[in-house]
Parts: structure tokens; sequence; C-alpha cells
């Protein structure tokens, strides 16, 4: 690029960014002074993102429902939501946007020029010419309304973001996530919520609506970023001459002003709701968070990501450890925020009593003033300094691009400091600053500044109280009530009538020119042939080696797997807790603090899990296997093995109180993630009432694993001695030389040695009596709804159309991308309000219809059974067609990490998945018709017909809805 050529920007900055292989540039738009950033390079996967700075003033989350609401439609554009034509007609490799506490971002991604054009210019229209000021039902969809379908009531709230939130406060890990920003800047920005509380969301008027927009959402207050491969002079000149070129400049105080430091630090305490099943003992969240310096200052935020690691993150941290040893909470974390202005740093202990907060606050002084006199741990530090570098040479964002994430980095400085733009890709100097401070006594320097003598802090206690939610609910309800009878007759008729021409708007058809307006690649676009596989079978003592041959820049991964054979619900709920067993218990030669610091010294981190393959072959069949994953550069494969080997032989097992931590720690991180995940954990539950492979994962990972830790936990002093017995048997049965098997993924010329160190493992490995085969317990259909203290539900059926004798075909991913865009989209969350709703199809016949943080339970059943109706009267033209054929083949190129490539490989080997099967798959999609999804109406009545439904939701909306379920229960408790 030559920057002479940019008559209408001003050039501020040229750097070679080498650490990520780069040229940079810092423009200014001439007239408007809007910030541009450009990092050229050779990367295919382009990326675009326009920012703004969306400072709230109150928590009616009126930044989040503009983020929702510009997508609607704009000028170019006409459409009432080209975000999901795009979504279904795109090659994007990225496409959403996102709300943060200070800043909006519209990022798109893209390997095809054509494409990342059309999706830049969709969203620059988007932003600066949203339809919001023609048509008020957008705010009133997306963000708030009032619903009345009859005049007697009931009068309800609804809308997109008002019901998403409803789920996220349903959080206690994001209720205290909120209550922490609230408490440490209660005077600035940060002390609202961007995302809008439901209590407050309701106060927003369209006006206000409208003035937001019209204050921030102009080029002087956007900050726009280039990335990748591109003609950056053709893009700067489009951004330009059809936006920036338009605008004046403006004078936008969108600048984010400092939270005074306190006089003293502050102690608060808040409530969190909990159903009437959970126990109110061991469930508070006692905080200690403390106010640490600003954004821009990279290399202290470098540190406090590695003091997070040194103090709390790794097995055996002291502060971890002081606090679980005092017997304060179940689950200690700390956590490091570096997204806003201001930073800050957390440390957590979730499942205490309030009771405890005094010595929750002494123990975590007294621990920091003993490592602040006597050194912190250098091998911590080093391991720490070391884990964090690894990523960011690695790069790995799995399937996010790289540029992206980047790009969302960058804003943490340039937001606040134009005068750093590029420090947040230019950590390795960072690093280096570490290694040298760590000798100079600069971490105990930054614990005694920022963690024992700073006044700018918080002690923050959330408590649980049973019967909060129902409260809400009822106030909710009352107020609704109330609010409906002071209406005059006139004004009831009123609000009827808009409700229903809310609904008229949502069910009106688009208009076929106004699609057109959409730009689109054609059939022609899309690339033929698959990306192949890259298995090599090898054999290293009649083991099988899959090997794939990619360019990895030197760094190895090594999955060494063991078969698990014949196995009952104890020997999958024993493997599902030894997995989180294995590097975090002592061995022969370390402690388990020492030996996680060994490993993240000197390799990229070993991992312990369990993988399941299903079979495109046979419907019931799977493959299920003990996981060791380890990645190292080919200089350190060596020494990653000797601890792989370290871990398997001689583990410790026998330390019943360090079982217990764990067990009490891995309780908490599922508990939190059953109701927060909660449509991944309907599925899953509602899939086991007939799929042997769905059972097995729900018991080693869902809500059968989460009842058998619960016991554990409770039971533990009764059975210990049960525990490490049955810890020792899995390993036994499943670490055995015949159940052994690796997936290497690397460079050629480190394949010997790692061959090599297999074969040591080989050797190694359990040699004893094989174990009687067992035959895993039949499917039983339930039919739950799992009760919890949110206000949202996640609705799964679940069904399989092989049992039927239906075959798998490729058009069923056309299927998926039409119903998850187009028809549940609409009924779900156009007019259901639901903030989200997905569908999939396996080729072991599986499938699952799901929402997503709905406030409807039966209605969104109802919806359901429509699809097989809808499905048959399915229309589209050919435009319509290819478009759907574009989103669906954009979900299956997402560009590839070295290490997806060898997962992808791995997974289609034992999943018995060939190059011929994903061709003529693809084929079919690439040449799929109208008809081809007609004829799929059978395929989802069959899935439909197995009537399996489970749901995770609101203890009032299932409680409404017992007749629809065979069990109901608590979810938690």
């Amino acid at each position: 690029m030559n920057p002479n050529h940019l008559n209408a920007y001003e050039v501020l900055k040229e750097e070679d960014i080498q650490d990520i292989h780069s040229k940079g540039w810092l423009l200014k738009h001439k007239k408007t002074g809007a910030r541009v950033m450009l990092i050229e390079n050779s990367d295919e996967n382009k990326v675009f993102n326009i920012a703004f700075r969306t400072p709230p003033k109150n928590s009616t989350g009126v930044a989040h429902i503009l983020e929702h609401s510009v997508l609607c439609g704009s000028r170019e554009f006409p459409l009432k939501d080209p975000f999901v034509e795009l979504v279904k007609g795109s090659l994007n490799t990225f496409l959403n946007a996102m709300t943060y506490p200070d800043k909006t971002c519209y990022p798109v991604a893209s390997c095809n020029d054509r494409d990342f054009q059309n999706l830049m210019h969709v969203y620059l229209d988007a932003v600066f010419y949203p339809n919001i000021y023609k048509k008020e039902e957008i705010f009133r969809q997306e963000g708030w309304n009032y619903h009345l379908e009859q005049k007697e009531g009931p009068l309800k709230y609804n809308g997109v973001v008002y019901n998403e939130m409803k789920g996220a406060f349903s959080s206690p890990d994001d209720v205290l996530e909120r209550e922490i920003m609230n408490s440490l800047f209660p005077d600035t920005t940060y002390g609202c919520e961007s995302g809008g509380d439901p209590v407050n969301i309701p106060d927003l008027s369209y006006e206000e609506f409208l003035d937001f927009h019209r204050q921030y959402y102009h080029p002087s207050n956007s900050f726009i970023y280039l990335y990748g491969n591109m003609d950056m002079e053709e893009k700067l000149e489009f951004i330009d001459s059809h936006y920036l070129s338009a605008f004046d400049s403006l004078a936008i105080d969108s600048q984010i002003r400092d939270q005074e430091a306190f006089a003293q630090v502050k102690d608060i305490q808040k409530n969190y709701p909990v159903s009437e099943d959970e126990g109110e003992e061991d469930n508070t969240y006692l905080s200690y968070n403390m106010v640490v310096g600003e954004a821009a200052d990279i290399n202290l935020s470098l540190a406090f990501e590695v003091l997070d690691y040194a103090l709390l993150s790794a097995p055996g941290a002291p502060l971890k450890q002081a606090l679980l040893d005092a017997k304060i909470g179940k689950d200690i974390y700390g956590s490091f925020e570096d997204g806003i202005k201001q930073t800050y740093f957390s440390i957590v202990a979730k499942g205490a009593n309030l009771s405890q907060k005094e010595e929750f606050v002494k123990v975590i002084r007294d621990t920091l003033t003993k490592i602040m006199e006597e050194g912190i741990d250098k091998k911590a530090v080093t391991a720490g300094i070391n884990y964090y570098e690894f990523r960011f040479r690695e790069a790995d964002f799995s399937s996010y691009p790289k540029g992206l994430m980047y790009g969302l980095d960058i804003l943490s400085s340039w937001l606040y400091d134009d005068t750093k733009p590029f420090c947040e890709v230019q950590l390795l100097e960072g690093f280096e600053f570490l290694k040298k401070a760590l000798e100079e006594g600069y971490f105990e320097d930054l614990i005694r500044k920022y963690l024992l003598d700073n006044t700018h802090g918080a002690i923050l206690s959330l408590v649980p109280e049973k019967g909060l939610a129902a409260k809400r609910d009822k106030e909710l309800e009352e107020k609704l009530e109330n609010y409906r009878k002071s209406l005059s007759d006139e004004e009831l008729t009123r609000m009827v009538e808009n409700t229903k021409a809310l609904e008229a708007y949502q069910e009106s058809e688009e208009d076929p020119e106004a699609l057109t307006c959409i730009p689109m690649l054609s059939r022609e676009d899309i690339k033929k042939e698959i990306t192949g596989l890259t298995n090599e079978e090898h054999y290293v003592d009649d083991s099988l080696f899959l090997y794939h041959d990619v360019c990895t820049n030197g760094i190895g991964y090594a999955d060494l797997l063991f078969e698990i054979h014949d196995f009952d619900v104890n020997t999958v709920h024993y493997l599902g807790l030894l997995k989180s067993v294995l590097g975090a218990v002592d061995t022969e030669n370390y402690s388990y603090g020492e030996l996680f610091n060994e490993v993240n010294a000197r390799t990229g981190g070993i991992s312990y899990g369990i993988e399941v393959f299903d079979d495109a072959q046979d419907t019931d069949a799977f493959r299920a296997m003990f996981a060791v994953r380890g990645k190292a550069l080919y200089p350190e494969m060596d020494f990653m093995f000797s601890m792989i080997r370290e871990v398997l032989t001689t583990s410790k097992l026998t330390d019943t109180k360090r079982l217990y931590e764990i067990i009490a720690r891995v309780k908490s991180r599922a508990q939190a993630s059953l109701a927060s995940a909660g449509h991944s954990t309907a599925v899953l539950r509602g899939a086991s009432y007939a799929s042997p492979m769905a059972a097995f994962q729900d018991e080693m990972a869902g809500i059968g694993y989460y009842q058998f830790i619960e016991k554990l936990e409770k039971d533990f002093d009764s059975c210990k001695d049960e525990i490490v017995k049955n810890l020792r048997k899995v390993m036994e049965e499943v670490l055995r030389p015949e159940n052994f098997c690796v997936s290497y993924t690397g460079e050629r010329e480190s394949l010997d040695t790692v061959k090599t160190q297999a074969a040591e493992i080989k050797k190694v490995l359990f040699n004893g009596q094989k174990p009687e085969p067992v035959k895993q317990a039949p499917c039983v259909k339930k039919n739950e709804a799992f009760k919890t203290s949110g206000q949202v539900q996640y609705v799964a059926q679940n069904g399989n159309f092989r049992k039927k004798g239906l075959e798998y075909t490729g058009a069923l991913e056309i299927l998926k991308v039409i119903l998850s865009y187009d028809y549940l989209w609409i009924n779900l969350r156009v007019k259901g309000g639901a903030y989200g709703c997905m569908s999939g199809f396996k080729r072991n016949g599986e499938s699952f219809l799901v929402s997503y943080r709905d406030p409807h339970l039966k209605r969104t059943l109802e919806v359901y059974q429509g699809v097989p109706d809808y499905i048959r009267a399915f229309e589209a033209d050919e435009r319509e067609m290819t478009k759907y054929i574009i989103g669906t083949i954009s979900n299956k190129d997402v560009p590839r990490t070295p290490q997806m490539q060898g997962s992808i490989s791995k997974t289609a080997y034992f999943s018995n998945v060939t190059e011929d099967m994903l061709q003529k798959e693809r084929n079919q999609i690439l040449g799929a018709q109208k008809e081809d999804i007609q004829k799929l109406a059978a395929l989802v009545e069959a899935v439909l017909s197995d009537d399996q439904i489970c749901v995770v939701g609101s203890e009032t909306a299932i409680e409404k809805a017992e007749d629809v379920f065979m069990e109901v229960k608590p979810l938690i408790g």
C-alpha cells in the first residue's frame, strides 16, 4: 500500500509489527476525524470492524438494543433483517456484533474478496443509515414492548434484548461480574449495565433510543479496522466515497472518565436468587476486588495476567491453597479484567458463607503479605509468562479469525489512547520485560501497591436468597396487571392494536425487490472440492499411530488415546472424574503445583479429557476414548512425553484432602455451565433418552455426571476410600497397551521423535488382568423438566430419523440453515422474543430443535410441530436456493488452524467418515433444489414422532406446563 495515494486520509503512524508478521498503519480521515487502522499481511481471512465508543448513562440497555436494531434494515438495504440474509447467503468466516461496557463493535470476516466487500458495505450502511428512524417496530421488536393480546390481559413485557438479559441475569456468575463493576466504578459509565438490566430496560423510550444513535454513531466517534491480504487503498476509497465523505467533523463527548479512587475499600452485600431446592449454606460468593491502573499500560496488564496464574489459577497456587486450607469456599479463582479503561483484579471464593467474610479478607492479606516479604515463587511466574507467550505466538483461536481477535484486543488500548494503537499485538517485548523484572522485585511491588496498599477496591459478598426469583416474577406480574387496570378502554384498545401491528410487521414477507439489494455470490463462486483429510496410518508396536502432516510452525500436537470398552455407568462417572484428577495431584517426583508449573514453563500445556465419536455407518455405535493431549515446540517434545509418563504411572490418588478439593471445584464449575449453557444441557439430556452415545456423554459431562459429583461431594467422608479405589480401577482398566493409539499433528521432521516417545509410553501402561466385559445400560425415555432460579427457558426436542429407515443427505445441512435462520428464527426469536434458536442433524440420525433464553415453553413446542408442514410448503427460486447453499458452505469452509486440521481429520477417521462421503455430501449441497428440501419433511416428522422433550427453565414456567413432562425436578440441589 502507498500512503501517498490516500488523499482523504492522513497517515499518523506506520510501523512494522514483527510479532504478528504484519505492517501497520494508523490513519485519520481528514474530513471527519474517523480513526482508521490497517494491518496488512498475507492472511487471506480478511477482517473489517467498525466500532464506536458508546458509554451508557443508565442501565436501560440502549447501546445493546441499538446494536441489534441497526442490523434490521438500512438505506441501501431496506429489508427487515439484512443480518440474517447475510448469515444465510454469504461466505463469511465471522459475522456478528457485540456490545461491551463502553463500546459497540460490528466485525465481519471472509476469505472471498467480493463477499468481504459485500459484508463491509452492508455493515457500514447499517451503522450510518439504519431504518430505526422510519420503523419504530424495530425498537419494539429488538428492545422491549408491551404484549397484550386482549384487553382483559395478561399484559407482559417482550423483546429480544429484554429476554436475552433476563437469561444473563439468571446466572450468578454474570450477576457477580456486574455487581463487581458497579461497586468499583459507581460514578462512571461502568456503574451502568450496558447490556441492559431487565428491571430498567422498559424505562427506555423510542426517542432516547434514537438520540443515542444520533449522538454516538458518527464517523468522528468511529474506530475502523482492516486486516489481512487485500487492496487496502480500494477499501479505504470505498469507505470514504460511499460513507465518510458525506459527514462533517463533529465534536462528540464520548471520552470514558476515570472513577476517583475511594478513601477506603468498600464493603458491599448483594443478593442473588436460588431455587427452592438449592441450599443457601455454602452458596455465597465472596470477592476481593482492586482497581489496577489503565488498560493502555500493556506491561502492567501482562503482569496481572501472570499474577492471576501464579497466585490463583494454577493448581497449588498459594492464594488459592490458603483459602482452600482455611475451608473458605469450594472453588477459588481469580480474574483480571482489561477490556475497560480502568482495569481490575478479582479474587473469588465460590461456595462460601457470609460469616467467613472477615476471615476471607484476612487470609488474602496475610498470604499476600507473606509472598511480598518472602518473595514470589519464580518458577510459577516463569511458567505463567511462558503460558501466555506460547498462546500469543501460537495464535490459535480455533474457528475465530486471527485478525478478528487481534482487532478486538487492539481496542483495549486504542479506544483510550491514540498514541498506543499497536501495543496489544506487540507483546513479545512485554514478555521479555517481565522475565527481567522478575529478578528485580517487580511482582512483589505490584502486590504491595495494588492488592495491599490500594484503597480503590471493594469486598463484595453475593448472598443466595430462596424465593427471590419467584418474588420478582410476582412483583412484575402485579406491576403489569396494576398498570393494565389503570389504562382507559381506549388505551387498552390501542395497546392490543399495537401488539397486533407488531405481529403483522413481523409476519409480513420481505419485498422481493428489496431482497435483491443484498449483494450475493453465485454457485460458481463456491469451491467444488472438499478440504482434504490428512490421515496417514502408521503403527507403533502394533498400535495405531494416526499422523496428520500439517505445517505447524514448529509446534507438535500429540493426542494419546485410550479406547474405552465394555463400560457401565460407574466406569463412565469415574473416568469423568479422572480427567480432572490427572495432572492435579502429586506424582512421585513433583507436588501437583510443581508439576503444573514444570509443564507450563516448557510446553504449551498437557490436558486430559474424553473424546466421543459417532459412527456414520451405524446409528447406535460409537467410540469413546480417554485422551491425554499435549503440545510443545519440537525441542521440548521429549520433555513433554516424560511428564505424561510421570502423570500416567506415578500419580498419587490416595491424597483424599486433594481429591475433595478437586471434586468441590468440579461440582462448582459443572453447576455454572449446566445453567448458563442450558440449551446444550437440554439437547444432550433429551438425546440420552434413546441414544447410547448421548447417554454416555450425559453421564460423563452432563446432568448425569453433575448428579454423581454432587453426591460424591455430599457423602465424601463416608465414601472417600471407595473413590480412591474406583479411580485406580478405571485407570488400570482403560490405560492399557491394547487400548492405546496416537493422533499426531506436526511436520514430518518431528515424526520419528514422537513415534519413539509413543513406544516408550506404551511400555509403561497397565498390564494386569483384563476387566470383565460389561454392557451399557439401556436408554430410557424420561421427558424431563429441570427447574432453575432463572427467568427463561431452554426448550429441546430430539429424535432419530435413521432408526425409521431414512438416510442422511447433504441437503440436511441446508435445512439446518433454513430452519435456524428462517422458520425458527421468525417464530421463536422475531415473534416469540427468544434470544436464539438452533437445529442439528447428524449422520447417525440424531437430530434436535432447541431454543435459547426463551420466554415461552409450550408455545415453542407447538412451533416445532409446525416444521414438517413448513418444509412441505417450502418455496425458493434459484437466487434463494443459492443463498442457502452459500450460507451452508460458509459453515463448512471455515479456515482451519493446524490443530483444527489434525482434529477434524482424526474425528473423521474414528467416525468412519471418508473423503468420498464428504465430497458426495458437498455435491448434494451444491446441487440442491427446493424439491430436495421438501423431501425432508418426512424425515423431520420422524424425528418429532420420537417425542423426546427436555427443558431447562424457570420454576414458574415449568410448573405451568407440568403436563408436558414425565418427570419434573430441580437442576441443582
